[in-house]
């Protein structure tokens, strides 16, 4: 029965240890005396209060499969050297893997992203122990990728009840981690999961979920009884999120040691928000908390012809430049909020440091190798399991310029800030780039001017506002254009810039993006069912297009939801208008819900009247917020006009968003 869940694999097993550092100092004693670890280009400040036993951890799933490509990684003199000796040199002491159950088609072809099997997992755990560090073991409890967005079920537990689903977590846990004991690898956590915001494993109730991550940690404890039980979520922006999840844990009396979340900078809000949600988290429900996965740019460069999910203007309104210095005092100042701000953290996890280019090459090389080794994000065959995002995005690594190891496979000098923000760094200060600009301009704003300065970062994290010099750009003409966004380049005393310009034009829409979240003035009429734990209708933080909230619904019986929102405007003068809004959605899965267009749209009426209509097709989560547009209204000053989305859908499992309502003037 065991082989049902693990096929084809020769397992290597884990060994946990809870005390890691005791255990680790022994093991990394037999590699010999640790040398200094020195930068003469990094100015580090020292983390005060930092522990002894504080992990800093690297995900280093993709290593196998990139070494399978030809990649070679280096020491600092550029000399091959095993990579898990040179991040342990550096101050790592944690090495994390995801692990999916089947990652490979019937014929055996991999999925790509690593093809990380139990085996996989394996093999790094062994060399990772070697060269002194524990390991954090990553079950997705997937085939392929899980994340918000996706937590699709694996083959062999396809059409399960829950219940069967959580004898099969339970099963394929207890045999993976068994199977990995025998090897002697050193297991310092097991996540029960992998981001799983409100979802796991196909399953979307949280009586289910809480099922199988029960399940999950009676396995881990039977097998490594002190390795960290964690869990992982994500989207801390979403502090209400976040805290009902914990909530949902608690009642359902989970077992685990740590509650973990992901933070990106460019997406997941600010240090304080961080530290207050996990603070909060840890006060009420006496957990640890850990970072179990980030990352941060040193380069806007691509080197693998794939292009970068981070990059030129990607990270406007930052406090770091995309660069070497600016990558190291990103990690020492999340390092810090985590050891001085937020209660009971016990770690970060820098999400992929080893994820480099297979090849520099061409396009066409390196693809063959993505396909054969499995070494880019997805591989063609991955379409079998995700047809809708993986069978279509399928190539390489959009992340080598957040890694910290170069093109050629050299540590960067940033990989020493885990040992150097220990006792800090001083070096000679220099001018390392300069940070991009946000800003919005309303159009009849006729005075606005584009920023005149832009701060200059230096490489000990100071600032100073340097002038700064745009690429000529048309501002009457955007104003006229009205709603759009920009990216105008730009200089500051030699680094090039952007500024991110979103145009906006007046709104006559009210809390347009909900952010009251009363959702006051618009008013609520529900023609069927009745919102409930499993109905709701109403402003959330589940899944904001802009701002921190949304307009959502969900339901989880085949009632489905009925309903119309309704805002009644006072408009300024007779002319012609438009109507904009947004809607993200669909079912539980990758298929958009079957409803007609009649069901869903949005709607003018003037003089009590409907005006005109658009109809609305709600999709899915993958496909991202979809934006509905009616032109040519024609609206008479003192005549009664309001504003609608009607929302009609008789499925179980339907959800969706609505956002950024706007209700603009274009003239008379």
């Amino acid at each position: 029965m065991m082989g049902k869940y693990i096929k084809y694999r020769k397992i290597i097993a884990l060994a946990a240890v809870l005390g890691l550092v005791a255990g680790l100092a022994g093991c990394a004693a037999e590699q010999g005396p640790a040398k200094a670890v020195t930068s003469d280009t990094l100015c580090v400040k020292k983390v005060d209060s930092l522990p002894e036993d504080f992990f800093f951890g690297v995900d280093a799933s993709s290593v196998i499969a990139e070494e399978a490509s030809g990649v070679v990684y280096r020491d600092a003199a550029g000399e091959p050297k095993d990579v898990f000796e040179t991040l342990a040199e550096n101050g790592v002491n944690l090495i994390r893997v995801r692990v999916w159950n089947d990652p490979y088609d019937k014929d055996g072809r991999g999925y790509g992203g690593g093809n990380n099997d139990i085996e996989k997992a394996a093999a790094i755990g062994k060399r990772a122990t070697k060269a002194g560090m524990g390991l954090l073991v990553d079950f997705h409890y997937s085939d392929f990728w899980a994340d918000p967005s996706k937590q699709m079920v694996p083959k062999a537990w396809k059409g399960m009840t829950a219940d069967e689903k959580a004898d099969a977590v339970y099963a394929y846990t207890k045999e993976s981690l068994e199977a990995l004991k025998k090897e002697g690898v050193r297991v310092a956590m097991v996540q029960t999961g992998n981001e799983t915001n409100g979802h796991l494993a196909g399953e979307t109730k949280w009586a289910g979920i809480c099922k199988l991550m029960a399940a999950s940690s009676k396995a881990i404890r039977e097998v490594f009884p002190d390795a960290l039980v964690c869990v992982h979520f994500t989207n801390p922006e979403k502090s209400d999120n976040m805290l009902d999840y914990a909530f949902r844990l608690d009642y359902y009396k989970i077992d685990y040691d740590v509650f973990g979340s992901s933070y990106y900078p460019y997406w997941h809000g600010t240090f304080d928000n961080l530290a207050e949600t996990l603070s909060a988290v840890a006060e009420k429900y006496g957990k640890k908390t850990m970072v179990m996965e980030t990352s941060y740019a040193f380069t806007t460069e691509d080197t693998d012809f794939w292009s970068n999910t981070i990059g030129e203007g990607g990270a406007a309104g930052a406090s770091y430049p995309m660069t070497v210095a600016g990558q190291a005092n990103f990690l020492r100042d999340l390092t810090d909020v985590l050891v001085n701000r937020t209660k009971d953290a016990i770690g970060v996890c820098y999400w992929e440091g080893t994820w480099i280019s297979v090849g520099r090459e061409s396009l066409e090389a390196n693809k063959a190798l993505w396909e054969e080794h499995g070494s880019g994000w997805a591989s063609s065959y991955a379409k079998e399991y995700d047809p809708n995002d993986a069978g279509k995005w399928y190539g390489g690594s959009a992340v080598d310029n957040q890694a910290l190891f170069d093109a050629g496979g050299k540590p960067l000098e940033s990989l020493k800030v885990f040992a150097l923000m220990k006792g800090g760094n001083d070096a000679p200060v220099y001018a390392d780039g300069a940070l991009d600009a946000a800003v919005t301009m309303m159009t009849d704003d006729a005075s606005f001017e584009l920023p005149k300065t832009v701060p200059v970062v230096y490489s000990d994290n100071t600032k100073k506002d340097a002038a700064v010099t745009w690429e000529p750009f048309d501002l009457a003409a955007a104003r006229a254009k009205g709603n759009a966004d920009y990216t105008i380049p730009g200089k500051a005393e030699g680094y090039g810039v952007t500024c991110a310009l979103a145009v906006r034009e007046f709104n006559f829409v009210e809390n347009d993006s909900f952010e009251d979240a009363s959702a006051a003035p618009w008013e609520l009429t529900v023609n069927a069912g009745t919102p409930s734990n499993t109905h709701k209708i109403g402003v959330t933080a589940e899944n904001p297009k802009t701002g921190q909230n949304a307009y959502h619904f969900w339901t989880s019986d085949a009632s489905g939801v009925n309903f119309d929102i309704v805002q009644t405007l006072q408009l300024r003068a007779s002319g012609t208008y438009k109507l904009t809004f947004s809607v993200l959605g669909g079912g539980q899965g990758t298929a958009a819900v079957t409803a007609s267009k009649e069901n869903v749209y949005g709607y003018v009426l003037t003089g009590g009247e409907e005006a005109a209509r658009v109809p609305v097709t709600v999709t899915s989560y993958s496909d991202g917020y979809r934006t509905y547009r009616i032109d040519g209204i024609r609206c008479e000053a003192g005549r009664p006009v309001a504003i609608g989305i009607h929302v009609e859908i008789a499925e179980a499992n339907c959800w969706g968003d609505i956002d950024d309502v706007m209700f603009n003037y274009v003239g008379e």
